[in-house]
């Protein structure tokens, strides 16, 4: 017997043992396994399905994300630009404001500057009539007969009740 050649009875024994070994797996180990594969071929296609989904899901999200972010500058551009001009409005309204009370005052200013001129007008006169009266009186007590003489006289009755009121 040769150790590279087996023998003939040997070979038929191998070869039964192979073919009940054979069935047996083929009956019960196989599609165990290949029921095995399957599962695991499912749980893959299911996983590398759901990562897709999961990739399409970040991808829209992202999405949204930066249409949320443009639309959260454009909104903010908008304020800014909707207080800068609420801000320019409340300027210029603040300086119309200032711009009638100036006029008011100034109004009111030249008002109380009429009646002050008035008054003193009044006073000028209600002193002219004074002055008037007193030389007047002074003129009637004495006798006038020529024209420088009178002239004389009302220049010092003129200057004596100028220096009386001016001392008052």
């Amino acid at each position: 017997m040769s150790f590279l050649l087996p023998d003939a009875g040997l070979l038929f024994w191998m070869l039964i043992v192979f073919g009940i070994v054979f069935f047996i797996l083929a009956k019960y180990g196989f599609p165990v396994i290949i029921s095995m594969v399957e599962e695991r071929k499912l749980y893959i296609d299911k996983s590398l399905k759901s990562a897709r989904e999961a990739n399409e899901k970040l991808a829209d999200i992202n999405a949204r994300s930066e249409a949320l972010l443009k639309t959260a500058h454009e909104e903010q551009a908008r304020i800014m630009r909707e207080a800068l001009s609420m801000r320019d409005r409340i300027v210029k309204e603040a300086r119309e404001k200032a711009e009638e009370e100036r006029a008011e005052m100034l109004e009111e200013t030249r008002r109380i500057i009429r009646m002050e001129k008035e008054d003193a007008m009044r006073d000028i006169r209600r002193q002219v009539a004074l002055v008037s009266v007193e030389i007047a009186q002074k003129l009637l007590r004495k006798e006038l007969s020529e024209s420088t003489k009178q002239y004389s006289l009302i220049e010092e009755f003129v200057d004596e009740t100028m220096n009386k009121h001016q001392d008052k």
